[in-house]
């Protein structure tokens, strides 16, 4: 390009103005859109009421998974103390957020679900281990002569314990499969 057709030919720089060292800000705040929790647990409580904000692109969507994370629920409902536990809270698993909308301001009533401890069905089977062992060791001091004759065993001595955990692993299957086949209708 040629710039002598336009007079200067030169490009300016132009300083910013010189302003005062501890100039007054203008700041715009907004207010987050919030709404108030009563927590229960099991229909118990409130274990405790907070203000939660609403997140999501309209600033209207509960964080659900935040709340789950932080109590050790499972799932939760909506709740109204008089009347007692009513449908669950869904929400989107990508994002936590609930899939309905709430108002600002709103005061809403939840019931948790508390997740399921693993300690509990494992002392259950061991319990079944132990009782089933317990009385079939009462029951037969000896080998059954049926056993001996089949020789299914091989040496026909047979501990009652891995007989309890195969009536235990057998019952446990059945009910899974009963299941598996349900899921998929047969």
């Amino acid at each position: 390009m040629d710039n002598s057709s336009s007079g200067g030919g030169e490009i300016e720089t132009v300083q910013p103005p010189v302003t005062a060292p501890n100039p007054t800000r203008r700041t715009v705040r907004t207010k987050v859109p919030e709404i108030e929790i009563h927590l229960y647990r099991q229909g118990k409580g409130p274990i405790d009421v907070f203000k939660e904000s609403l997140g999501g692109w309209e600033q209207d969507q509960l964080e659900v998974r935040d709340i789950l994370e932080k109590y050790g629920f499972k799932s939760v409902f909506a709740f109204a103390p008089e009347s007692g536990r009513g449908v669950p809270i869904r929400f989107n698993p990508r994002n936590g957020r609930s899939l309905l909308p709430y108002k600002d301001g709103s005061v809403i009533y939840i019931d948790g679900e508390p997740k399921d401890s693993l300690i509990k069905p494992i002392t259950r089977i061991l319990f079944g281990v132990a009782m089933i062992t317990l009385l079939i060791t009462l029951v037969t001091r000896e080998t059954p002569d049926w056993i001996r004759r089949l020789n299914v065993f091989g040496a026909g001595n047979f501990p009652p314990w891995i007989l309890a955990c195969m009536v235990i692993v057998f019952m446990r299957m059945r009910k899974r499969t009963k299941d598996f086949l349900k899921k998929y209708g047969l």
